[in-house]
């Protein structure tokens, strides 16, 4: 993966910003507590940036963010892809992430990586704006096959 993207909380809340205006994009002092949080980890892209947990054999998708000029270019594919990775390096046997139920580009982009709508967090986002929980398994489990 190529890390031309800085890790710099700083840099990372920057083009957070330009990405999002709902949900609200995440703060300097928000991804700097993340990056220092048990099980956290940071993906980069030139144009782009993931930041993901593992722990106990479950992960989560916190955060992915493409510059708008750098989408439809395979940015996100290419973080969706090393997240599984790294995510199995950590013995993580599912995935999941909450995605605006408005934003069908991005369920788009994880429906062809292989998440799954597995359900619904109402008003997530606010009043309006649902969240679609999206699944996504790692390895097959010896209870669920």
């Amino acid at each position: 993966m190529t890390t031309a993207l800085s890790p710099d909380p700083h840099a990372l809340a920057r083009l957070h910003a330009r990405c999002f205006t709902r949900p609200p994009p995440w703060t300097e002092a928000e991804i700097a507590s993340t990056l220092g949080a048990v099980g956290s980890f940071l993906l980069t892209e030139p144009q782009g940036f993931l930041l993901g947990r593992a722990l106990a054999g479950e992960a989560e998708l916190l955060t992915l963010a493409v510059a708008p000029e750098a989408r439809r270019q395979g940015t996100g594919q290419r973080l969706l892809a090393a997240f599984a990775r790294a995510c199995q390096d950590r013995r993580a046997d599912t995935a999941f992430l909450e995605v605006a139920q408005d934003n069908l580009a991005a369920r788009r982009l994880y429906s062809r990586a292989g998440w799954l709508e597995a359900g619904v967090r109402r008003r997530y986002y606010g009043p309006a704006t649902d969240a679609i929980v999206m699944r996504l398994t790692l390895r097959a489990t010896q209870e669920g096959g």
